[in-house]
């Protein structure tokens, strides 16, 4: 029996891929339609006949433009099969157009930030109660910020998983990075307490919330451990906690919803760092054994 190589599996699997209309369902009276032909370095891929075909040759695309085999049957496919890219496909005309007639904010205004409009009730009455504002404030810092920091130490000090721990280095040092590039101003209305973290009413930086992203890389490990229970607990908390940041002026809006997205793909990002690790040490293994 011939062997084949997994370079050469990937590669027709890849082909494959490419070659299927994403807009088109599949042919049930058809089930070769997506064959492959694979020679040398040219991949044919063939649809539902012969003169209808992609060539890729070092790369090099030749034949037929996808867009002139799409019917009408594709177009409504698409709004039935894929509604969440027709969502955003609308969102995007219409930001567009707001971006186009938007009035700009004059430089000698405060920017504008419907999180700090939104919270204006709860920032009066922190303003108007100091000592609520820094009972929050240290409530966040002890209970919530402390809480986040010991479980990600302890997921790779006691049970061994460095994940969560990596995704934080990650966060943390792009952080420094980007806070040092841009300094931006800090509000007018900040409301500062000296329990709050970081402790002592020093600077920080205000893009973007290291809280929100610690917060959901802890949530986000919780959840591959299936502990739901506790991961729900930080996801309000998280919530909880943006509501005051902003009612106290600390951060921008802007500053919690690329924390969020921050927190997210330094964890992805991980754990592709953890993968890689993984397969070099599997494949140094194989190759010792083999050698011995």
């Amino acid at each position: 029996m011939k062997r084949v190589s997994s370079a050469n599996v990937f590669s027709t699997i890849a082909t494959t891929t490419l070659l299927t209309s994403p807009y088109r369902p599949p042919d049930k009276g058809n089930c070769k339609s997506n064959n492959v032909k694979v020679m040398g370095n040219k991949k044919t891929g063939v649809h539902s006949n012969v003169a209808d075909y992609h060539v890729f040759n070092g790369g090099v695309h030749s034949g037929k433009p996808s867009f002139m085999k799409w019917t009408l049957n594709d177009v409504v496919n698409v709004v039935r099969s894929h509604r969440i890219p027709c969502v955003f496909a609308v969102g995007m005309v219409f930001f567009m157009y707001v971006e186009y007639t938007i009035r700009m904010v004059p430089h000698s205004s405060p920017p504008l930030d419907w999180g700090f409009l939104l919270t204006r009730s709860f920032h009066r009455a922190l303003a108007s109660r100091p000592l609520l504002n820094t009972v929050l404030a240290a409530l966040n810092t002890v209970v919530f910020v402390l809480m986040q920091t010991v479980y990600i130490v302890w997921a790779w000090v006691i049970e061994g998983r460095p994940r969560a721990t990596i995704s934080a280095l990650f966060m943390f040092t792009c952080r420094g990075i980007l806070g040092c590039s841009t300094q931006l101003p800090l509000p007018q209305e900040f409301l500062g307490s000296g329990v709050d973290f970081p402790v002592g009413n020093v600077s920080f930086f205000l893009f973007f919330s290291g809280h929100v992203a610690g917060a959901v890389i802890a949530s986000l490990d919780m959840r591959r451990m299936q502990r739901r229970g506790m991961a729900w607990l930080f996801d309000i908390l998280n919530v909880l906690q943006s509501l005051r940041l902003l009612a106290t002026r600390g951060h921008y809006t802007i500053d919690l919803a690329v924390g969020l997205g921050a927190g997210i793909l330094f964890d992805f990002l991980a754990g592709k760092y953890e993968q890689s690790k993984t397969t070099k040490t599997s494949t140094f293994s194989r190759s010792m054994k083999e050698i011995c």
